[in-house]
């Protein structure tokens, strides 16, 4: 009883460093957009030159996110974690201190190298750190902490800017980054995650499946289909996502007449809305297990949902209903799909997994507005919704597809 009950305070310990520190990544994800506003009249900047600086940021992380899994299997996650934080304190800094675009660049490469370690570090730390019972626990808390970060950042950051100026406004950002990360260091002894250990699993299981054979390249994992499969789920998962976060005010606007305004708020809904999905999601992926269908049915929830809104045809006071609902299928489906990723994983290389696996996330962000712009250009909002539920309709399918992989290795 009482080993089962340190272990169960072990888990929420780590847990909960686990998932501040990836709340923080999410926050600095909009740290940057919350203030363009006061970055357009302060350096006279066109739209087209803000948005690039995410594109930067995105494209650098899926860069660094495909390259930390390397790094984390090969000195272990903590000190890359601690690297990754101080990162972002730097990048926030660096904006604070910008005199024209080229610092606020140098800001955005900073800030995309520390997002993208997170993903590898997490999850490494969590396969390794947390009971196989509260594993669906735990990827729940990891992904609300997520959504509870995007939706914290406008208002940290846009209500600084309003009482004081911009520049105030990210060295605010930097200092709760540093906090953040004294946090985890006074708490470094939670974080240890034996990567000589790992490495010495990998090399068992090598060996068993192939005695006396050459061992391994590194690269060997990029073999796995299911990997590459997991790779295209969370690519277009997030270009739907994020073409949702970009145009959706815009494209209600032009479709049922709602003020910009009021459909950025619906964006904040949508990320509660996630954030509650994830808890209940948690539950089932613990409950059910059943990662497969849970994910299906969540994405399908989501794809009837962008459905209504394309119609044109929905009373605009039950929109704030369908973009809750869209959250909720968005998050509930997420530790379901983690565990569908940490089955196919082959010991000792979750590092390296996790970083390609979930640089589809950055990309997936990266093109996925890029894509939708030209639609939104072109005059044809309802295309944005209608495109969003084609995305995530062909994500079943690598759903499927990886479930069926993972009960064939089990067998």
């Amino acid at each position: 009883m009482t080993v089962a009950l340190n272990r169960r305070a072990s888990d929420v310990r780590v847990i909960g460093l686990i998932s501040l520190a990836h709340g923080s990544s999410h926050f600095f994800h909009l740290i940057l957009p919350s203030m363009f506003p006061w970055l357009k009249d302060a350096f006279a900047l066109s739209y087209a030159e803000l948005g690039l600086l995410m594109s930067v940021f995105f494209v650098v992380s899926c860069m660094a996110q495909a390259s930390s899994g390397f790094l984390v299997d090969r000195i272990g996650a903590r000190p890359v974690l601690f690297a990754g934080v101080g990162l972002l304190a730097l990048a926030a800094l660096t904006y604070s201190q910008s005199n024209g675009y080229a610092m606020l660049v140098l800001g955005a490469v900073i800030a995309g190298c520390g997002n993208g370690i997170f993903h590898p570090v997490d999850f490494t730390l969590i396969n390794h750190k947390v009971s196989t019972p509260n594993l669906p626990y735990a990827y729940s808390m990891h992904g609300v902490t997520g959504y509870l970060g995007w939706a914290a950042a406008p208002a940290f950051m846009v209500g600084i800017a309003e009482l004081s100026d911009w520049r105030i406004a990210f060295l605010s950002a930097s200092l709760l980054e540093a906090l953040v990360l004294f946090i985890l260091w006074i708490n470094r002894s939670k974080l240890i995650d034996n990567v000589h250990e790992r490495r010495a699993e990998s090399h068992a299981d090598a060996q068993a499946a192939n005695p006396g054979g050459t061992p391994e390249s590194a690269f060997a994992f990029l073999k796995l289909p299911a990997v590459w499969l997991c790779w295209m789920f969370f690519f277009f998962s997030m270009a739907a996502t994020s073409s949702l976060q970009s145009f959706a005010p815009t494209a209600l606007f032009d479709i049922y007449g709602v003020a910009i305004s009021v459909g950025s708020y619906y964006i904040t809904i949508l990320a509660l809305g996630s954030a509650v999905g994830v808890l209940f999601g948690g539950y089932l992926a613990a409950k059910l297990k059943a990662p497969d269908k849970i994910v299906s049915s969540s994405l399908t929830l989501t794809i009837l949902m962008c459905l209504l809104l394309a119609s044109g045809f929905i009373p605009a006071n039950i929109i704030p209903i369908l973009f809750c609902a869209i959250g909720f299928g968005y998050g509930a489906l997420a530790p379901s799909r983690d565990l569908l990723v940490k089955q196919v994983t082959p010991k000792g290389v979750s590092g390296r997994v996790y970083g390609i696996v979930y640089s589809g996330i950055d990309l997936g962000a990266a093109v996925g507005p890029f894509i939708f712009g030209f639609f939104m250009d072109a005059g044809l909002p309802k295309a944005l919704f209608f495109g969003i539920a084609l995305f995530q309709l062909m994500i079943i399918p690598t759903v499927i597809q990886v479930s069926s992989k993972t009960m064939t290795k089990a067998a």
